[in-house]
């Protein structure tokens, strides 16, 4: 796929794949981005996954034919886009490698060894010039390996972005960016949001017209829009005002509960997202709870704690820096209700939140009290 006169795609879709990292649901595939630039020096941009190797070897054969590539530049040391460097470097080696200093140590990792003898270590603001291209490399570390680079290319002002800017998704299914985009950005880059804001601040300075990142599709118009959810996902604001009700239940006591509150919310207006935790896909949970500007908790005691599948949750939230939110709790226990303690325990150490002192408290079913308590709990949400 042409790019620009000179850029080229040779990447991949994969649909084998279903669960992307082992545990992310990607319903339409990945795909796994790897470009060319044609210039009086040539270089290969990024890898791929190490089940479509002979493809994407095959796809640079027919842009390149006979000719070896000059460099093969590699952003980022995840093996998605890193497994098949050694494979390249063994049809091709002539090439140099060009990376970070990190990188390198992490190719001796996996492969045995660093490519001394071809190697180029490249620095925060270094160059590598290809003729009328010009790349600049820009060091992001922590979005979201230590390792990553991203650079941008002067002559068609191309950002090639790693794995920021990414999305779940192969390229031949069409299907909207930003659903997939957040869940994207949430689950990996989630916790980085402070790294990926000083991305962001680099970037600020630069001409870019066409993004290039390692997942989902080349970003070409109305980028201020794509750079505006970055920004907002990275500093942890909410995107809109809505409310999550997130539960689990083990009687349908719990869910009646959380539903009725849904209903009330509705009623008033609000948004709504519900999500049974059991059974619902946690990363879309997970995108939603930092979509809308508010959550509600509502979960079982168990165990002397709170029911394992919210327990998984919040923690996954709080690995994910979750902050910034207004938190609103409904609790069961049938005769020792300690729920909604143990998940305001379980979220101290997250910061900006808004902890709603309004919590339904159910002993079993509903009760007339409860109602009281959730009418209580709307007007704090509202």
């Amino acid at each position: 796929m042409e790019i620009t006169k000179d850029i080229r795609y040779v990447g991949v879709n994969d649909h084998q794949v279903d669960l992307f990292e082992g545990q992310y649901v990607v319903k339409n595939g990945m795909s796994y981005n790897s470009y060319i630039i044609l210039d009086e020096k040539t270089a290969v941009l990024d890898t791929i996954d190490q089940h479509f190797t002979d493809e994407w070897l095959g796809n640079i054969a027919a842009v390149l034919g006979d000719k070896t590539p000059d460099y093969l530049v590699i952003h980022h040391m995840e093996p998605d886009h890193s497994a098949s460097i050694d494979d390249f470097m063994k049809k091709y080696p002539g090439t140099v490698i060009v990376s970070s200093d990190k990188a390198f140590k992490m190719m001796k990792g996996y492969f045995g060894t660093d490519y001394a003898d071809r190697q180029l270590v490249v620095k925060d603001g270094g160059t590598l010039e290809l003729g009328r291209h010009t790349l600049t490399f820009v060091a992001a570390p922590n979005v979201h390996w230590p390792e990553v680079m991203v650079s941008y290319d002067s002559c068609d002002k191309v950002l090639f972005s790693a794995d920021a800017f990414g999305k779940f998704g192969a390229l031949d299914v069409d299907e909207p960016w930003i659903d997939e985009a957040r869940r994207y950005y949430i689950g990996i880059v989630g916790k980085f949001g402070k790294f990926a804001q000083k991305l962001l601040a680099k970037a600020a300075g630069l001409d870019i017209q066409i993004i290039c990142a390692l997942h989902g599709p080349i970003l070409k118009e109305n980028l201020s829009y794509y750079i505006g959810l970055y920004d907002a996902w990275s500093s942890y604001r909410p995107e809109a005002e809505g409310v999550v009700v997130a539960y689990t239940s083990v009687y349908g006591h719990t869910r009646k509960a959380a539903l009725m509150l849904a209903d009330k919310l509705r009623a008033k207006g609000k948004e709504v997202a519900v999500y049974d935790l059991a059974r619902d896909d946690n990363s879309q949970a997970m995108a939603d709870v930092y979509r809308y500007s508010k959550v509600v908790f509502a979960t079982t005691t168990y165990n002397g704690g709170y029911f394992p599948a919210m327990r998984n949750f919040i923690d996954t939230l709080a690995e994910h820096a979750f902050q910034n939110r207004t938190v609103g709790f409904i609790e069961n226990g049938s005769w020792g209700p300690v729920a909604a303690k143990n998940m305001k325990k379980a979220l101290e150490g997250c910061t900006g939140l808004t902890l709603l002192d309004q919590v339904v408290t159910l002993r079993g079913g509903l009760s007339a009290q409860n109602e009281a308590e959730m009418d209580a709990l709307v007007e704090a949400l509202l």
